[in-house]
Parts: C-alpha cells; structure tokens; sequence
C-alpha cells in the first residue's frame, strides 16, 4: 500500500498579536495524518474496540443486535457504530427489519498501513531524552 504525502494547509486562529504570527498562521497536516487521527480517534474508546474485535472475527457480514455483545444500552451501541461507520472502519446496510455491519477491509487495510507507518516513525536510541 502507497500512503500519499499530500499536504493541505490550515489556518490557525490568531489569539494574540504580540507573537510572532508567521509562526502561528498557517499549520500543515498531511493528508496521511489527518486520516490516521481520524481513525485513531473512531477507535479512542474500549466499545469500539471491542466492536472491532468482534466483527473482525467474523467471516461474513453480521445481522444481529451488537449490543447483546456489549455491557452497555443500544442507544449507545449505535452512537459507537456511527462513529466506526462514519471513519469508515465499518460499513452497514439497512435490510428492513436488520441492519448489516461488517469491516470495511479497504480502509481496514489503510488504517493498518497508517498505523504501521506511524509506530516505525522512531529513531533508535537507548534512553529518552539524551
């Protein structure tokens, strides 16, 4: 998998003049990095995680009631799977009276190589800060 370096330029709000704005008026995040926090932050809680873990066990597409898998309300289940479904981890389909989740394998597969990319990103060293 290619991971693209794009760049997309943000501005920054100026919340004091005395301080050198060209320092503070434009940020650039990658494409790439806006993506990987994207997912990081759709997998930033113990449910989804957990909700993850249990479709990717799975060999096909699940019908069923996710929340029976969970210690927590339905309401709250499907607030997590919004989350999942709008970074795109999942995908779902409404076939009346059931909903379908599975992994969306595509973006499965770039939040790995994300991931990956992210955790070689370190120098060697044998202690912290020297």
């Amino acid at each position: 998998m290619v991971i693209t370096n794009n760049v997309r330029t943000f501005a920054n709000y100026e919340h004091n003049k005395d301080i050198a704005m060209d320092s503070f008026k434009n940020k650039e995040y990658t494409i790439d990095n806006e993506q990987l926090a994207r997912f990081a932050k759709a997998m930033g809680h113990p449910a989804r995680i957990t909700i993850l873990q249990f479709l990717a066990s799975l060999d096909s597409c699940y019908f069923g009631d996710i929340h029976n898998e969970l210690p927590i309300a339905k309401a709250t289940v499907s607030q997590h799977l919004k989350e999942l479904k709008d970074a795109g981890l999942i995908q779902g389909e409404i076939e009346t009276p059931k909903v379908k989740y599975c992994i969306n394998r595509e973006n499965w597969l770039k939040a790995q190589a994300y991931f990956d990319t992210f955790f070689t990103l370190r120098k060697e060293k044998t202690t912290c800060c020297n």
